[in-house]
Formats: C-alpha cells, sequence, structure tokens
C-alpha cells in the first residue's frame, strides 16, 4: 500500500490489522503521532487525512490506501527548520503545551477543527444551525474535547485556538 506522508510518498508493507497509527510510527517512522489510549478516547493520534482530523488509532491502514496524511510536523514549512503553521506558532505563544506528549494530536485536532467551523460544520453546541459559527470558548472546548491532556494545559490550548481564530 501507499500512504502521502507529510508530502512523501510512504509504500509500505503492512498485516490487514494493522492500525494507520501503528503503520505511520512503526513501517514509516513518522513518531509525531503519539499512542495514547489505544481506544479513540484520548486524541493523541488525530492527524489530518485527506484534510479531515482522524483519529488513526481506530482505523485499518489499508483501508487508507493512497491517503494523504498530514502529521503536526507535516504543517511547518520546508527548510532545515522550517516555518511553524500559524496553530503551531500560537501553541507556543500561548503555552498550550507542558508534556507535549498530547500537543502533536491537538495541533492536529485545532487545524482541522478551525476548517470545520470555517466551512459552518456545527457541533454539539452550535446555537443557531443557519448562521456562521462563532468560536466562543464553549464552542472550542467542545469542538476539542475528544483531545485530553494529562498535564491541564487547557487554558494555553483555548488561549491558542482563539488567537488562530482570529479572537
Amino acid at each position: 500500500m501507499t500512504l502521502r506522508i507529510d508530502g512523501t510518498d510512504h509504500a509500505l508493507t503492512v498485516d490487514t490489522r494493522t492500525t494507520l497509527l501503528d503503520a505511520l510510527r512503526e513501517r514509516a517512522g513518522n513518531t509525531s503521532p503519539k499512542k495514547g489510549c489505544d481506544h479513540g478516547q484520548c486524541g493523541s493520534c488525530t492527524v489530518l487525512l485527506d484534510g479531515r482530523r482522524h483519529l488513526t488509532c481506530l482505523a485499518l491502514a489499508v483501508a487508507y490506501d493512497g491517503a494523504e496524511i498530514v502529521t503536526a510536523a507535516g504543517l511547518a514549512g520546508p527548510g532545515e527548520e522550517g516555518d511553524l503553521h500559524p496553530v503551531q506558532q500560537a501553541f507556543i505563544t500561548h503555552d498550550g503545551f507542558q508534556c507535549g506528549y498530547c500537543t502533536p494530536g491537538q495541533v492536529c485536532s485545532a487545524v482541522g477543527m478551525l476548517e470545520e467551523a470555517g466551512r459552518g460544520a456545527p457541533s454539539h453546541v452550535t446555537a443557531d444551525l443557519e448562521a456562521d459559527v462563532e468560536l466562543t470558548d464553549e464552542e472550542i472546548r467542545e469542538r476539542m474535547s475528544g483531545n485530553l491532556c494529562r498535564c491541564g494545559a487547557y487554558a494555553g490550548i483555548l488561549g491558542a485556538i482563539r488567537e488562530s481564530a482570529g479572537r
């Protein structure tokens, strides 16, 4: 199978039971997505899969042959150090991480969430389904609720996403 990971094609041979997370980490050598719970409950393994945020620990790799995957490492621009994605820079500015384990998943989820809100996709707490989505703190918290931070850096994460959303 072939996966396009952070702009580079990777031809991989995997068992049909291999998760997308294990294929990324163990076969393609991309350790940006983290293995947290292996049950889809923590969000540490979140990547952008064909442009949408996706948990990789619950996905079988063979189902995504030919997919375009962007990890937090792939959000940065090209070059030796690369230019940080605005969400990555906002996480640094607002101290939206402590140990950093959940950060790649948080960043990918935030990028995906901002795109979803930008195209008008409602969440469980969206009050007006006819109006543009307003990214209130409640709205951001709901949309990011699938990503857990064991260190409790939620105030910084919220601030980073507020900045990235233009608030």
